[in-house]
């Protein structure tokens, strides 16, 4: 997953970064794209020729709107490229697999048409370790699992149970958080947490809170 990239020094200092709000990858998750715009077919063509890393970014809610730079959000999360195909119109079908999370750094005065930024990834040094899972009681994954049925049942969603069950929990926290249609905010706050139990209380209480609202509620974001 996270391949020969064991410490700070094996990642680039600067990466290209693709602004993609709603959408979250995170370390060790896997991430597939489509890519068609050219400015992004580009920085593809670049990665595949390079690093293969593109960093995943969200952008800055609330701020004045700015259609070609929008403000980055502070933090991000480096993919590698572990899968490649073009397609017979001229798409890339990629898979990013998580890397490490970053701070989004001093933004680069580049001429290529794609956005690359100074990434700090020093704060979220330990996403480069496997996680050595500590031991979890039943009730910890089962409160997790009950909100999840509740929030499945509201959304009029469905999942495999058996898959969802039989699953290490901090994969099945990750896979969530990152497939779950949470709104940008909801994926920013489920991207910083610092620790995989503190994105399993952040992914609770969301859940928690999406299905106790009313269908006719607005949906509720965590600031």
């Amino acid at each position: 997953m996270q391949g020969t990239y064991r410490k700070l020094g094996d990642l680039p200092l600067v990466i290209p970064v693709f602004p993609l709000d709603g959408v979250l990858l995170l370390p060790g998750g896997q991430l597939p794209l489509n890519i068609f715009e050219p400015r992004y077919l580009n920085m593809l063509d670049d990665a595949m020729s390079g690093e293969r890393i593109i960093g995943m970014v969200q952008t800055r809610p609330h701020q004045a709107p700015d259609l070609q730079t929008p403000a980055l959000a502070p933090v991000g999360c480096a993919g590698r490229v572990t899968s490649f195909a073009e397609t017979s119109d001229g798409r890339y079908l990629i898979t990013l697999t998580g890397v490490c999370r970053f701070r989004t750094g001093e933004e680069l005065p580049v001429r290529t048409p794609y956005r690359q930024v100074r990434a700090d990834f020093a704060p979220f040094e330990p996403d480069l370790r496997e996680e050595q899972s500590g031991a979890r009681t039943a009730a910890d994954i089962d409160r997790l699992l009950s909100a999840l049925r509740r929030y499945l049942d509201h959304r009029g969603l469905a999942i495999d149970w058996g898959d969802a069950e039989s699953a290490p929990s901090d994969a099945l926290i990750n896979s969530l958080a990152m497939a779950l249609p949470f709104d940008p905010l909801e994926k920013q706050a489920l991207l910083e947490a610092e620790t995989i139990f503190e994105r399993k209380a952040t992914l609770t209480a969301l859940l928690e809170i999406d299905a106790a609202a009313g269908d006719d509620d607005e949906p509720t974001s965590i600031q």
